[in-house]
């Protein structure tokens, strides 16, 4: 059971790696939901973390549609990210009639040069999850999808994951959970949809606070559930 956990900071990344997880999700501004982190922060971090380090490229939180200036400045980032130590990238975009952006698509996905790339929660934006599913197929560089079933908590989307999960099959794309798990919800959630891969945040934080640091135990906890599953 593959585990990702998002780190904002260097220390929550060797936190991760300490305690569990399998790889870490780098973002920013977590508070907007995630964007494009730093150029020092991955040098620093892929500096000091074993972990495969995923890192965010998306330059704002007002939408998942990006005009010309945002591809350019992403395109630019990732060149970067990459040479500082990227492993992979997470990303996403969308046209205005809520279907995956197959144009701006192919260009992020050319500026990975090879890298792996994670589809974000763009997905659950989408206007019919199953159809972002079939075109993301399309692209072999898409290794994952990031997603909490369309519904605010993944916790309420059980059926959706499991579904996206069965069409998953052979197609080399890893459906991820993630919004809402928590250590005493995973377990069970995973059981019950054949996920195989989780992603947290705010869950293995001290008090559940999304800004806050990783909470070991917190971590640990899942951890150890997921090993039962």
């Amino acid at each position: 059971m593959l585990l990702e956990v998002i780190a904002l900071t260097p220390e929550d990344a060797r936190a991760a790696a300490e305690h569990g997880a399998d790889r870490i999700e780098f973002v920013s501004v977590i508070e907007e939901g995630g964007l494009t982190p730093s150029l020092a922060l991955i040098e620093e971090t892929a500096a000091a973390c074993s972990l495969p380090i995923h890192v965010m490229i998306r330059p704002h939180s007002k939408s998942f549609m990006y005009a010309e200036a945002d591809m350019e400045q992403m395109i630019r980032d990732m060149g970067s990210l990459r040479k500082a130590g990227a492993n992979a990238f997470v990303l996403g975009a969308l046209t205005p009639e809520r279907t995956v952006d197959e144009e701006k698509l192919k260009r992020l996905l050319d500026a990975a040069d090879g890298l792996p790339v994670t589809f974000h929660r763009a997905f659950d934006e989408a206007r019919h999850l199953e159809e972002a599913f079939e075109t993301l197929t399309r692209y072999p560089q898409v290794r994952t999808i990031l997603t909490s079933g369309g519904k605010p908590s993944v916790l309420d989307a059980a059926d959706e994951i499991a579904r996206l999960v069965s069409l998953s099959r052979g197609t080399g794309i890893e459906i991820m959970a993630g919004s809402g798990l928590t250590p005493a919800s995973a377990a069970g959630f995973a059981s019950a949809t054949g996920v195989r891969s989780v992603h947290f945040g705010s869950g293995v934080r001290v008090n559940g606070s999304q800004t806050a640091p990783i909470d070991p135990v917190r971590l640990s906890a899942v951890r150890a559930a997921l090993d039962g599953v």
